[in-house]
């Protein structure tokens, strides 16, 4: 089995209109690819068969018109609700505070009309994040990511010829030069000295 996005990309197209032949209103999906990698805390970070049924609710809302979110598109409100159940989505009894209705689950029903679909699709994203998981473990990505440094490298010390000294990271520095606010001249990495054995 492929193991390349346009594989994952065509996986989801197939499992959205599956849900299409269920809800003949819901459009098509532009861009399957668009959900990998794509993180929305309000309708959940993690790609799967049920954030597929999410993102087909607000799909059937905006074909019928109806505005299913508010605050920037964080809050799901009453109308989002009844569309989610409409496609076998289960929620709690209550609103979160700041996302409304977005925590909504596959009821047992859907998982059982989609059951073949879910099991697709769920190959597919393994294999997908084996295959993205495997190339960055043959890729070499520099110190920092040995180390867990964050915020793009190793820093190293610089200095100026005042004394002063900051760490930067050293391809930050080589891009053009850092100055010193208390002497104007540039900082830079100093020589490492040779032991003397």
């Amino acid at each position: 089995m492929s193991t390349t996005p346009p594989v994952l990309a065509a996986e989801l197209a197939q499992a959205w209109a599956d849900i299409q032949r269920h809800h003949p209103e819901l459009p098509d999906l532009a861009a399957p690819e668009s959900l990998i990698g794509e993180s929305s805390s309000a309708c959940g970070a993690e790609l799967s068969f049920e954030r597929l049924l999410h993102e087909a609710v607000h799909g059937i809302a905006a074909a019928r018109g109806v505005r299913d979110t508010s605050r920037a598109g964080r809050y799901h409100n009453r109308r989002f609700l009844a569309i989610a159940e409409e496609l076998g989505l289960d929620h709690p009894e209550e609103p979160h505070p700041s996302s409304g209705f977005s925590l909504v689950t596959l009821s047992p029903e859907a998982r059982k009309r989609y059951r073949t679909t879910i099991d697709r699709l769920q190959r597919a994203l393994k294999a997908h994040t084996v295959a993205t998981t495997a190339e960055t473990s043959r890729t070499f990505r520099g110190p920092a990511a040995r180390h867990g440094s964050s915020g793009g490298g190793v820093r190293v010390k610089a200095v100026c010829d005042c004394g002063r000294n900051v760490r930067v990271v050293p391809s930050v520095l080589a891009q053009a030069p850092i100055v010193c606010g208390g002497c104007g001249k540039p900082f830079r990495i100093p020589e490492p000295v040779a032991a003397v054995g």
